[in-house]
């Protein structure tokens, strides 16, 4: 299976639009992390999205190295071969990029895939999201033009934001926000849509109380009602065509509830990060608890090679993290429905 081209991965954000289901999107950094994604996609039969984040792809580059770029083209190239043997599609998107890491980060990655196509080759990323929720709107959707029509020119859907994810992730901490910043208002979703109709196709990552991270049940307030009255306003406005492409940030942890309404308003995407380095982790502490006196050498003794061996314990996150990302697909309805050999 290759990786989806331009058209099939709109096909793909088509069919879940039209069927009220949305795919996970896993942030990846190692190969490991790459093959439970791909895994968790093919076991459930699902199409889904692999991303990759700014610190992701500096951690994929190597501690000498910390090139951002370098990682993110060697992690999207990995995934576009162990792809060829799965029978689901996979998008490849990048994550956050704040407006000051474009030039040094989806710039070059745009020109990367541009250089590409030139040689008659498959673009590099199918989709990049710009996390301008930093600037005023204004110039938010002044620096959202300039990039999506860059990214149309190659065939590459752009993920905007208008609003701002609560929480902190890769760096970016967000957790002292007055609340009012996590929820995008109505005039704000007509305004993006103003501002971007007709330039390329999007995304857009609405929030409605969004909170990057990991909390106990009731901590985060989550208002999916503001995504159903922009939605409504905008079609009201523009017509049935004007309907967005929503995504949801800060997934994990949601309670399944809330995760389906959002369905129904237009969510096509959902970020999952927290919950999976969890997933990713817990089992390798099991494995070290376990084994304490084989993973180390304690009192002059030899260890256990078996059990300090990575893959002893690398393959059990894999298997746990598919795991997860698998009840993703399941949570989302994207399960059994890959379109798959149907475009």
């Amino acid at each position: 299976m290759p990786i989806a081209t331009p058209e099939q991965y709109g096909a793909m954000l088509d069919a879940a639009q039209q069927g009220d289901y949305a795919y996970p999107a896993m942030n990846v950094t190692s190969i490991v992390t790459i093959n439970a994604a791909l895994k968790a996609f093919a076991d459930n039969k699902s199409d889904g999205i692999i991303q990759v984040s700014t610190g992701g792809g500096e951690f994929a580059s190597g501690l000498a190295v910390k090139d951002n770029v370098l990682g993110a083209i060697v992690l999207a190239d990995a995934t576009r071969q162990l792809a060829e043997r799965y029978d689901v599609l996979v998008a490849l998107h990048t994550d956050h990029c704040q407006p000051g890491k474009v030039d040094n980060f989806l710039k070059p990655l745009i020109a990367e895939t541009a250089k590409r196509r030139a040689a008659g080759l498959p673009n590099l990323f199918q989709s990049h999201m710009l996390d301008a929720s930093e600037l005023p709107l204004g110039e938010n959707l002044k620096l959202s033009q300039e990039l999506l029509k860059l990214c149309a020119e190659n065939e590459i859907i752009l993920e905007v934001e208008a609003g701002v994810v609560g929480g902190e992730e890769d760096g970016v901490d967000n957790s002292e926000l007055p609340a009012d910043k996590l929820y995008t208002s109505t005039e704000d979703m007509i305004e993006v849509y103003e501002a971007l109709n007709g330039l390329g196709r999007y995304m857009f990552a609405a929030t409605f109380g969004n909170v990057h991270g990991s909390y106990k049940p009731g901590a985060v307030k989550l208002r999916p009602e503001i995504l159903k009255e922009g939605q409504e306003a905008v079609i009201a406005k523009f017509g049935k065509e004007a309907e967005f492409d929503l995504v949801f940030h800060g997934g994990s942890g949601t309670p399944q509830n809330q995760i389906q309404e959002t369905l129904a308003y237009g969510v096509v995407k959902m970020n999952i990060d927290t919950d999976t380095q969890y997933s990713f982790t817990r089992p390798i502490v099991d494995h070290i608890m376990k084994n304490y006196d084989g993973v180390l050498k304690i009192e002059g003794e030899i260890g256990n090679k078996k059990v300090y061996d990575p893959r002893s314990y690398l393959k059990k996150a894999e298997e746990n993290t598919a795991a997860r990302l698998g009840q993703a697909c399941v949570d989302l309805c994207s399960s059994g429905k890959t379109i798959f050999g149907k475009v």
